[in-house]
């Protein structure tokens, strides 16, 4: 076997040494470089991290403003927000939310630690809203929430800025050609027309016996439904018309409730409060005081047992200037009696000739001097007569073809009558659908009844068909109860919402242009409907009076239901309060 020696060349292991220094270089230069990119990688991803927490932090505590603000507003209206203002810079999230915010700061973008930015805009704006309520107009103001936010124990010094903006919306309620504070039934025997926005804090029953049209917005807290309100006893049959939605993308349900902020839970019970006189020692400036019609009236009229006790001015001077009773007999009575078959009972009415009522009150000195305007648009009658169960205590408004200048509502927390055509200024738009002419105007009250022109008390207690109604036109709108579906009994629903004592028929027109506005149960006039001998009703010529999407042509004293709107939510730079 032969051996043989291979010489290495001289310079060859210097090479391999050198080479391996070599990779050895740039592998320890990859590893610097993988860890340093790591290293960097984890840094920007801490930080981005972070970045994510503050700016979350800077949320929640523009977030627990937001929330405040919008209780504050639904609970007592924009009059409390901005009286609780300049408190809402001092809420931001601390340790006794969470012990999470222990190593938290915030600051209000302006330099101020421990606070967040809070300013409200400096206009009120009319606007309309966006759907499902897009036929609205509300009044809006803007609220601007700003608030940077640093974790202390963070080994990087990184502050997040949020801001958010959120409008304070107030719908004046007669935007509505319907509303109600809870369930809503609309049914109908005829064809019929609903011209305006739909709106049912609770659940919105469709049941049709005829063709249903909702030419406009349609929305229901619960739900829209196809059906009887058998939950609450209505044993009548499935129901055998047909229910067209002319905007079928404005119908909604669920929506958001809209509800008055009356300082409290917004049951239909609760709400009545509004048309009732306040308890004694109830301060005016509460919620509920404010909304009080007793309150907010230009006039107070309060009756007792031996006829009208005392008249005055309102709330807006504090009751102080009496009305002359000289005076009052030109427009107020209560002498008259009439029977109405729907509650059994004798009613004994306040009766207020408003032709008369105008004319006072365009030349009368005790009150016309202390208005804000120059004529009477509002009064509220307080009946604190004692009578006995077989009667009916109620306000009755006649001769009400021509309103005061600005208008007229009348309010009160009884029933309420009204007699013959109401507020039409120019005859050749009777009986029709054109308001042009007409005043602003609504009507307060326990429950509305309508007596036509052909009326007359001394036949009040005869039977139905002796009792014959003639064309009759209302153009006002109406805020008052109703009595509810109880077992085996419908509640007329709103096709019979204002209610009626005579025989109408198909030759007899009820025109109506308004806004109906279901908002509490009825306490006084309870009975039932659908009993015998009590009416046939009307052809209906009913329509939304389009005057009230003008603010200008609204009815005195109109309340607004609130809505809080989301309007902007953007990141901002550290130190800024207004958005990029």
């Amino acid at each position: 076997m032969n051996i043989h020696y291979t010489r290495q060349k001289y310079g060859q292991a210097g090479s391999a040494l050198l080479l391996t220094m070599i990779m050895g270089g740039v592998a320890l230069a990859i590893l610097a470089g993988a860890m340093a990119w790591s290293a960097s990688s984890t840094r920007m991803t801490y930080r981005s991290i972070q970045y994510t927490r503050s700016e979350a932090a800077a949320e929640a505590a523009t977030e627990k403003v937001v929330s405040q603000i919008s209780r504050d507003f639904l609970y007592g209206g924009e009059n409390l927000v901005v009286n609780n203002l300049a408190s809402y810079k001092n809420l931001v999230p601390s340790t006794s939310d969470s012990a999470f915010w222990g190593n938290w700061v915030f600051n209000d973008a302006t330099g101020n630690a421990g606070q967040t930015f809070v300013q409200r805009g400096t206009s009120v704006s009319y606007v309309a809203l966006n759907p499902p309520y897009n036929n609205l107009q509300a009044f809006v103001s803007t609220y601007t929430v700003v608030s940077d936010a640093k974790d202390t124990a963070s080994p990087q010094d990184l502050t997040a800025g949020v801001l958010q903006q959120i409008q304070l919306a107030s719908i004046p309620i007669f935007q509505f050609a319907m509303y109600s504070s809870g369930d809503m039934e609309i049914s109908c025997g005829e064809p019929f027309d609903i011209t305006g926005s739909v709106h049912s804090n609770g659940h919105l029953y469709v049941e049709p016996d005829s063709s249903l049209t909702f030419e406009s917005a349609v929305t229901a807290v619960l739900d829209i439904l196809f059906q009887r309100d058998t939950a609450d006893g209505d044993t009548r049959g499935a129901p055998a018309g047909s229910v067209v939605y002319v905007q079928p993308d404005l119908k909604k349900s669920p929506v958001e409730a809209l509800t008055l902020p009356i300082g409290t839970t917004n049951t239909p019970e609760a709400i009545r409060e509004i048309i009732e006189p306040p308890p004694p020692g109830e301060d005016p400036a509460t919620p509920i005081g404010q909304l009080r019609y007793y309150n907010q009236c230009d006039m107070l009229l309060v009756v007792s047992n031996g006829g009208v006790l005392y008249a005055s001015s309102g709330g807006f001077n504090n009751f102080q200037t009496i009305i002359p009773p000289n005076q009052l007999a030109a427009f107020v009575t209560t002498s008259a009696n009439f029977y109405d078959a729907r509650e059994n009972k004798t009613v004994q009415p306040i009766d207020i000739d408003i032709g008369n009522l105008t004319t006072w009150s365009e030349t009368n000195t005790s009150l016309r001097s202390t208005l804000i305007g120059s004529n009477l648009s509002s009064i509220y009658v307080y009946d604190t007569r004692t009578l006995p169960a077989s009667s009916l205590g109620a306000v009755r408004v006649t001769d009400g073809l021509v309103l005061p200048a600005e208008g007229l509502t009348v309010a009160t927390a009884r029933p309420l009558y009204v007699l013959g055509n109401y507020n039409q200024t120019n005859s050749l738009n009777l009986y029709s659908t054109n308001t042009s002419s007409a005043r602003p105007a609504s009507l307060v009250a326990d429950a509305i009844t309508i007596l036509s022109q052909a009326w007359s008390d001394a036949n009040s207690t005869s039977l139905v068909g002796s009792r014959n109604a003639a064309a009759t036109t209302v153009n006002a709108a109406f805020l008052t109860g109703a009595v509810d579906t109880t077992p085996g009994y419908y509640s007329g629903g709103m096709e019979n919402f204002p209610r009626f004592l005579e025989t109408w028929g198909l030759s007899n027109v009820f025109t109506y242009n308004g806004s109906m506005i279901k908002m509490f149960p009825s306490l006084y006039a309870t009975n039932v409907w659908g009993l015998g001998n009590v009416y046939t009703p009307p052809a209906r010529n009913w329509a939304f009076d389009s005057n009230f999407y003008d603010p200008t042509k609204l009815p005195p004293k109109t309340p607004s239901v609130l809505k809080v709107i989301r309007h902007q939510w953007a990141t901002v730079v550290p130190g800024q309060t207004s958005a990029p």
